[in-house]
């Protein structure tokens, strides 16, 4: 029977998720599994004493079903039901990556296979079908607007960026399209931070000067992939006035540079309670996505049935 372990945004601070994280990746790693890991959730799906001789035949046993509230849960996912953010995007792709990845290192059973395509397909209905995903907001956008209530003035203020994917360009097109033109970018990766830089008439240093970055910035926005973390209170210049939006989990910035007097520091807990006041107009559609989840639900324990006929 497939089993499944959830540690998300709900259940446990953010905290207690990076404390988490790494235990989730070191447990029976040689075992097929798909492992979901974001901003806001850690979530493990495997099956339940799948042992070695399974794996190494590929076999899918009569016995692997997949609980129905499984199902549900993984398909809520999918369709951002159960997002921080609801009705976001970004985790359909994140879905995809963490499914592709298992398939890249394992032969997954059918059974893990089927819920997994099943999910991705269920979230593109709800988003095809409804308009959860209308106006809904993205990390991006709310770092944007926190800066418009901190009446920032982006065209003189210095900005420096750290990480360089999809979350920071995305960033970086908000703040130019808002006139933002003294940018800096910078990457353990330095020529991805300069191909990228180029793109948005920025300018890219190397992550080894970030004390000499941090120096001049008046706005550091933070959100790399890194397991450690890349600013520590030692490397924050005496006295200056910063806003420092840390978007990376685990986190990038240290948490003792929120009690400095000149410094105002959100991380993603502090991103999402901000933006949950404009979930309303999504909340309508939440009961139509709802349906198509339970038509989808159908459609797999049917699959699911025959699948078990076949085999007997």
């Amino acid at each position: 029977m497939i089993k499944y372990r959830i540690i998300n945004h709900s259940n446990y601070s953010l905290q207690e998720r990076e404390a988490l994280l790494l235990d989730f990746r070191q447990t029976d790693s040689d075992v097929p599994h798909v492992l979901l890991s974001t901003c806001n959730r850690i979530e493990d799906y495997r099956i339940e004493n799948y042992g070695a001789e399974d794996f190494s035949a590929g076999n899918s046993r009569a016995d692997d079903v997949v609980p129905e509230h499984v199902v549900r849960h993984l398909y809520r996912v999918a369709a951002g039901l159960e997002s921080a953010l609801i009705g976001e995007r970004a985790i359909q792709g994140q879905l995809k990556q963490a499914y592709f990845e298992a398939c890249e290192h394992y032969r997954l059973p059918s059974s893990l296979n089927r819920l997994f395509q099943t999910a991705i397909h269920t979230g593109k209905r709800v988003r095809t079908e409804t308009r959860i995903s209308e106006g809904a907001v993205s990390h991006s956008q709310i770092t944007v607007e926190i800066l418009k209530q901190h009446d920032i003035d982006l065209k003189n203020s210095i900005i420096s960026i750290i990480g360089v994917n999809k979350l920071t360009e995305d960033i970086l097109r908000f703040l130019s399209d808002r006139g933002a033109c003294n940018i800096f970018l910078s990457n353990r990766h330095f020529e991805k931070a300069q191909a990228l830089a180029t793109q948005y008439q920025s300018t890219a240093m190397r992550l080894e000067q970030k004390r000499r970055l941090l120096e001049f910035t008046d706005v550091l926005i933070s959100a790399t992939s890194a397991p450690h973390l890349i600013v520590h209170r030692e490397d924050m210049p005496v006295g200056r006035r910063m806003l420092i939006f840390d978007l990376a989990f685990p986190r990038d910035v240290s948490e003792e540079i929120a009690i400095l007097p000149d410094v105002k520091l959100y991380n993603l807990e502090d991103i999402e309670s901000f933006a949950r006041n404009s979930i309303s107009l999504r909340q309508a559609e939440i009961t139509r996505a709802e349906e198509i989840i339970s038509e989808e639900i159908i459609k797999f324990r049917q699959w699911e049935s025959y699948r078990l006929k076949a085999s007997n």
